[in-house]
């Protein structure tokens, strides 16, 4: 697939071109984004140019990640967030993401998380669309609430981070969560 791009009311989420490097870098510096997330710690200039020249695209050309800069929608800006869509299973895509440390708080991952559900469920026929974190990461939880995905459960042992297995919740939010038609009918279960 070539890559998209998407806009909200407040933002533009596009792929990453290597005029990004720096600013990837500069926010994959913090802290919180190296514990929460499956980057590398310590985040090298390198790791940002792999990311950025190699991954990002092998994705997009391979369908199997659609990953996405994201800015403000008027004038370009700083870069505020990055999200990525990718295919582990049949039918069922994954969602992860990352916020720059001075763009917390204002909503926009909310905001992002809902854009790429309503393309995944629109264009790309997803049926499901899931999210996993590792078990304390309350900030990426309260995200995927806000947008409505329902938290399943924790799975043991999971996601693996640093080289070490850890128990990771996990949620799914399905096209009918957003008023959406399903590619496929969905019969849940009774209780």
């Amino acid at each position: 697939m070539e890559p998209v791009t998407l806009t909200t009311e407040r933002l533009c989420l596009r792929t990453f071109t290597p005029a990004d490097t720096d600013e990837t870098y500069k926010a994959c510096q913090d802290a919180d984004i190296q514990r929460w997330t499956t980057i590398p710690s310590p985040y090298a200039r390198a790791d940002a140019s792999g990311f950025i020249t190699r991954m990002v695209p092998d994705g997009w050309r391979h369908d199997t990640e659609y990953t996405f800069a994201v800015r403000p929608r008027s004038g370009g800006g700083p870069l505020i967030a990055a999200a990525s869509l990718h295919h582990p299973r049949s039918g069922a895509w994954e969602i992860g993401f990352w916020t720059a440390k001075e763009h917390r708080g204002n909503g926009y991952m909310t905001e992002i998380v809902l854009a790429l559900a309503r393309w995944a469920f629109t264009d790309l026929g997803c049926n499901r669309l899931e999210w996993r974190a590792e078990v304390g990461n309350t900030g990426s939880r309260a995200v995927v609430e806000k947008a409505g995905f329902t938290v399943e459960g924790t799975l043991r042992g999971a996601l693996l981070n640093k080289s070490t297995l850890r128990d990771c919740w996990v949620g799914a939010l399905l096209p009918s969560d957003l008023g959406l038609s399903p590619v496929q009918p969905y019969l849940p279960a009774r209780d």
